[in-house]
């Protein structure tokens, strides 16, 4: 803080005063920017504040200005707040030192801790004061109040803390800087926990004797709360933490001398009964001065209490600054907490309650981890009954929170309260928040998941349950059977993976416990009850399933939590033991499992994922190989029952993992899976055998087709994890393929797995290329390729949409391998193999996704019953998840470079209209491809845009111009506000992107001017509207070189009357809009207001001259009657023109394509030549433009 010019010279020569001269401590500049940053003016000015400084550093309390030897050097201490900060030193020898210096001279130190107190609110300078005794009461109410130094730019607070009168200095724009409290960085990480610890040590240190000397308190107590009443932040917020610390400690210190107080009364009571006698009677009398000394003393500490509370805590609990609020309620909660015979009522209680309603999560998270100590003990619950009846249906709701952390530390409390509130939350409530364990926010799943727990799942004597099969079965057994009550009775969700990831933490334990599980669902507990419905049944199996998961895996499920998590070294040793556990345990059960519920399609598909978390190598250390052939006959018998995809594909998938070479298995299960795959290909070539035999190649029944579908479907499951090459499914399934496209009748439960099967023998021939793979192979595959490609593309305009659907699939995922694949560094496969897909295809897929994902289909409205509207709202769910399928299966074409960027142009057109479908696809594509081509991808939105803008023009009946209001014009405006959007807040790193965009546009919006002399309107003028939308994502010197871009298509003068040349109108202005640029768009006549005034005077200025400003150029320009675009343009665009000039080369760098040497104006063939008469008319403006344009002049050089 800045000293206050004039104070030496205008103190009075009271002898009372005279301690001013003697005591008032320098400070340690802590950020000298309000200097260097011109608050004050001249250098007169600074060095009369220099001088001041010296002089008061020179007479400063000799306490700071101590000097030491150490080790032969002289070393200067440093301040009370340097020493502080840094925390360098133990904090009680500091306040040893200080306390040991306000006992030799309590002026000297007091304005010494003032000072302390001043400079943590990141003052600079030195605080001065004077004595209240000299002045006058009505001189000293004049003076209480906050003013501003018109002359150097210093603000002024004089304010009393008895018996000071103190004057603290600060710059005017002091709010507007960093103070210790907010800064960053390790340094000042610790500068506040430093500066709480010590205000407790200070006041531990004096409670003995200085807290009562009725001098030190009220003058930190006066000082704390007028700075709290401060309109500067960091006065404000500094003080009302030191203020609510010292609360805090004097709360302690009355804890003590209660104590102290009660102890004294009752040794009084103790020697009062003994034998009276002199020792005696001397005794109480001692012990009864004892006692009245700390009721004296209590009753000073409850003022100071009442001081602070009333004079900082009342008025600052609510202010505008979240950070100061949040530490009000912080600190009333620990004096609850810490004295709760004084605070526990409803008059404190109540500020706690308000303030859960804050607009800041940062004060509602406040109150709660406040009330968690409180509810945490239950001698304190029973005093907060009205409490918890005013406020609990806030509370209860508080899990709702939009900030993820209040809505998790809500929940933490619910609990609390749960268990030491009785009957506190109804039935309705607890069902509310034990839906809240499928939510995917893992923290407040957890916490839900601990709610849940404690309120249903665990219960006192579950322990004496009496053991029903083998012991403590039986509690396991009954834990499951509530944990699978409440999953069926909650029926909003059906995701078990959810629910045990929320109760992993608190019921890992009888969660592991897969021997009661498969104990109960095999039936061998027949004690044990009533027996599992089919619904219990096949929720165990999901939880079994979900449970081995979770211990195997180790990370949530997908949806909740962004990446797996990194497991400590216990944590992997635990996931190997129960890796084990699984195995052992399984390894036997399943194959009975399987056996018993080997129709179940359902169950059979949760239990068959079950080996995939198999340590295989357990089969053959423990000789368990009678085990895998049980599991390996119920899984052929499974895929010989069934044609479910889902279960198929299990089967599929578990072959696969029993597969591997690596392991001593291998053998027995690769003679198994042979053995099945001969078996299901043979019944599908005497069905297809039968097939071709019936007359015209074609069958009518229906078992038959049945049949040879669900031959078809096994053989595809497998051929999706198996080569099945050798068995030439290709030229069966081609001949089906080729039969359909020629004569059409081939049913699509045939032609849908025949597709799936033949694209699958394609991509084994594929992966199996190598570097010796001789030529003839190669052609060979490159022909069979081509001619997939053209089968897909016939199918994509079958008549089944199902057959289409899938055709589109499978020739995008097609097209995607064969463009991003290596041939084992088989430069001759690549290019006999490289299949990009022609513009014909490329126009067949748009038109595809146009038709069947964009196209609403119309819907007949008729009357239907309840049951018939939830089914069709599953279809259009159905539908919907499709639609998304093929959007997405698109866009990873153009993502990928397979298909042109361009294309991407017909699909962001609808990114407003079906936002919520496809928006995040549409948004992610758009991410993905500004990631891998910034340039192209700004072209093709620029491109979106104008086809968008060219059907609009074509769609307008009059000729009159483009109608702004129309519903078009105004979604254009819409879709381009969005993509502005999605470039984020670095500019910086869009900034190619954006200029581009600005280009193109300007480019397109000149496009088609007519006339000899150029000045005839053109026509897509209007779209300068559009990419208007994209100005403030600009950084300040690109918007003068688009500015100066934009200069080359005007020609001059140019006259701007009339409500056609709006558009250019307002795209200039939002171009040349900038701090240091303020322009009107319009003025009320539709002439151009000028931009080139001057900046307008700073309020300091304003109130230096003591009157308004004089009328700017800008209001004056604007009553002349004629103006004209030249004397605009030029004037404006000048007005920066040597910081232009200081990143021309920057900008060329950066931004080539806004800087040709040779651009010319596109909409005249001949550059316009100017007179020489005209040239000197207009020099002023020319020059300006040149020197716009100089990024250009010098590319030419």
């Amino acid at each position: 803080m800045i000293a206050e010019p004039n104070t030496a010279s205008n103190l009075p020569s009271q002898k009372e005063n005279a301690v001013h001269d003697e005591t008032v401590p320098g400070s340690a500049v802590q950020n000298g920017s309000c200097v260097r940053n011109g608050n004050l003016k001249t250098p007169r000015e600074k060095r009369k504040v220099r001088e001041q400084c010296e002089n008061i550093r020179r007479n400063s309390s000799s306490g700071r200005r101590l000097s030491q030897l150490q080790n032969g050097e002289v070393i200067e201490a440093v301040t009370l707040f340097e020493v502080v900060s840094m925390g360098k030193r133990a904090m009680q020898s500091v306040v040893d030192d200080w306390v040991e210096a306000y006992k030799q001279d309590r002026n000297v130190a007091l304005l010494d801790l003032i000072n302390f107190f001043i400079q943590c609110s990141g003052c600079q300078g030195m605080v001065t004061a004077e004595m209240f005794q000299s002045l006058h009461k009505k001189d000293v109410m004049r003076r209480m109040t906050e003013t501003f130094d018109e002359e150097t730019g210093l603000q002024y607070k004089k304010f009393m803390a008895y018996p000071w009168i103190l004057t603290v200095t600060w710059p005017v724009d002091m709010d507007n800087e960093d103070y210790p409290l907010i800064r960053t960085g390790p340094y000042w990480k610790k500068f506040k926990a430093n500066f709480c610890e010590f205000i407790a040590v200070l006041v531990q240190q004096c409670q003995y004797s200085i807290l009562y000397d009725s001098y030190l308190m009220d003058t930190v107590i006066s000082l704390l709360t007028g700075l709290a009443d401060s309109m500067v932040r960091a006065f404000r917020h500094t003080s009302t933490l030191a203020a609510m610390k010292l609360l805090t400690a004097v709360v302690s210190v009355h804890l003590n001398l209660d104590v102290n107080k009660h102890n004294a009364r009752r040794l009084y009571e103790v020697e009062k009964k003994r034998i009276s006698g002199k020792r005696t009677s001397y005794r109480l009398e001692q012990l009864e001065r004892k006692r009245k000394e700390y009721e004296h003393k209590l009753l000073d500490i409850q003022n100071m209490m009442n001081a602070i509370f009333k004079g900082t805590f009342l008025t600052r609990y609510c202010d505008v600054i979240p950070e100061i609020r949040a530490t009000c309620i912080e600190e009333i909660c620990n004096w609850i907490k810490t004295y709760p015979d004084a605070f526990l009522n409803d008059s404190y209680l109540k500020y706690i309650g308000w303030m859960l309603y804050d607009k800041q999560a940062e004060v509602r998270l406040k109150c709660l981890l406040g009330l968690q100590g409180i509810y945490s003990k239950k001698e304190l619950v029973s005093r907060m009954e009205l409490f918890t009846s005013r406020f609990k249906e806030r509370i209860v709701s508080m899990p709702l929170d939009k900030d993820h952390e209040v809505a998790v530390q809500a929940m933490k409390l619910l609990m609390l309260m749960s268990q030491n509130c009785e009957d506190m939350l109804s039935a309705e409530d607890c069902e509310m928040l034990n839906q809240f364990v499928y939510t995917t926010h893992r923290p407040l799943a957890v916490a839900a998941g601990e709610f849940l727990y404690k309120r249903l799942l665990s219960h006192e004597g579950d322990e004496e349950v009496q053991p029903k099969v083998e012991g403590k079965t039986g509690a396991s057994a009954d834990q499951l059977k509530r944990l699978i009550r409440f999953f069926l009775e909650s029926e909003l969700h059906k995701h078990v993976a959810y629910l045990i990831d929320s109760l992993w933490d608190w019921a890992g334990k009888f969660l592991k416990d897969w021997e009661c599980m498969t104990t109960l669902l095999l039936g061998n507990a027949e004690g044990d009850g009533e027996a599992l419905s089919d619904a219990h049944e096949s929720v165990l199996i999901e939880i079994i399933l979900a449970t081995v998961r979770e211990a195997a895996e180790g990370h949530p499920p997908v949806g909740r939590g962004a990446a797996k998590k990194i497991l400590s070294v216990k944590e992997k040793k635990i996931q190997l033991e129960d890796c084990t556990k699984i195995t052992e345990h399984f390894i036997v059960v399943l194959p009975e499992l399987l056996a018993k519920y080997s129709t179940d399609a359902e169950k059979v598909t949760n239990l068959l994922q079950i080996p995939q978390y198999y340590d295989l190598d357990v089969y053959s250390m423990g000789h368990l190989e009678k085990h895998l052939d049980a599991l390996l006959r119920e899984i052929k018998d499974i895929v010989v029952k069934h044609s479910d995809m889902s279960v198929l594909e299990a089967s599929s998938k578990t072959y696969y993992i029993l597969c591997s070479e690596e392991i001593a298995i291998y053998s027995q299960v690769d003679r198994a899976r042979t053995q099945l795959i001969d078996e299901l290909m043979e019944q599908l070539n005497q069905l297809l055998d039968s097939f071709w035999q019936k007359e015209e190649g074609f069958c009518t029944d229906a078992a038959e087709i049945s049949r040879i579908h669900s031959a078809l479907r096994r053989v595809a499951a497998f051929h999706n994890a198996h080569d099945l090459t050798k068995w030439n499914l290709y030229d069966k399934t081609l001949r089906l393929l080729v039969f359909e496209m020629e004569h059409g009748n081939l049913p699509v439960l045939m032609i849908l797995p025949a597709l799936q099967c033949m694209y699958f023998s394609l991509l084994w021939q594929l992966a199996t290329v190598s570097v010796n793979s001789p030529k003839e192979t190669l052609f060979a595959l490159r022909r069979e390729l081509r001619r997939f490609s053209q089968i897909c593309m016939c199918f994509l305009h079958h008549k089944e949409k199902d057959v289409r659907e899938k055709a589109f699939m499978i020739l995008c995922d097609w097209l995607l391998i064969l463009s991003h694949r290596d041939s084992n560094n088989n430069e001759e496969a690549v290019e006999l193999l490289d299949c990009l897909p022609s513009t014909s295809l490329q126009e067949k897929l748009l038109l595809f996704i146009q038709e069947h994902v964009f196209m609403e289909e119309e819907e007949e409205s008729k009357d239907v019953t309840e049951e018939e509207e939830r089914e069709d709202e599953s279809c259009k769910l159905d539908d919907l998840h499709k639609k998304r399928s093929l959007l997405a299966a698109y866009c990873k074409l153009i993502v990928y470079n397979v298909v042109e960027m361009t294309a991407a142009a017909e699909i962001y057109k609808y990114y407003v209209k079906t936002y919520n479908d496809f928006g995040d696809i549409i948004k992610e594509t758009l991410s993905k491809t500004r990631h891998s081509n910034r340039i192209q991808s700004a072209k093709t939105l620029v491109l979106c845009l104008q086809q968008l803008f060219q059907t609009h023009t074509e769609n307008q009946e009059s000729s009159s111009g483009v109608d702004f209001s129309s519903a078009s014009f105004t979604n254009m405006k819409e879709l381009a506000r969005r993509f502005s959007l999605t470039f984020g807040w670095d500019q910086v790193k869009s900034r190619e992107s954006v200029a581009m965009i600005h280009k193109e546009g300007i480019e397109f919006a000149f496009q088609g001017a007519t006339g000899v002399d150029g000045r005839c309107l053109p026509p897509n003028l209007s779209f300068l509207l559009i990419i208007s939308e994209f100005s403030n994502k600009l950084l300040k010197p690109d918007k003068r070189l688009v500015y100066a871009y934009l200069q080359r298509y005007i020609v001059e003068p140019l006259p701007c009357r009339g409500d056609e040349w709006q558009p250019l109108i307002w795209y200039r202005n939002s171009l040349l809009a900038s701090e240091d640029e303020e322009s009107s768009v319009l003025g009320s006549s539709g002439k151009w207001s000028p931009v080139g005034a001057s900046k307008v005077p700073s309020f300091k200025r304003k109130l230096s001259n003591g009157s308004l400003p004089e009328t700017s150029k800008t209001e004056a320009a604007s009553k002349a009657p004629d103006l004209q675009c030249a004397s605009q343009l030029p004037s404006a665009a000048g007005k920066s023109r040597k910081r232009l000039k200081s990143r021309e080369m920057h900008l060329q760098e950066h931004l080539p394509f806004l800087c040709p040497g040779g651009l010319q104006r596109r909409y005249c063939k001949d550059e316009i030549k100017t007179e020489g008469a005209s040239e000197e008319g207009q020099a002023e403006d020319t020059v300006e433009d040149v020197d716009v344009d100089v990024v250009g002049a010098d590319q030419d050089n």
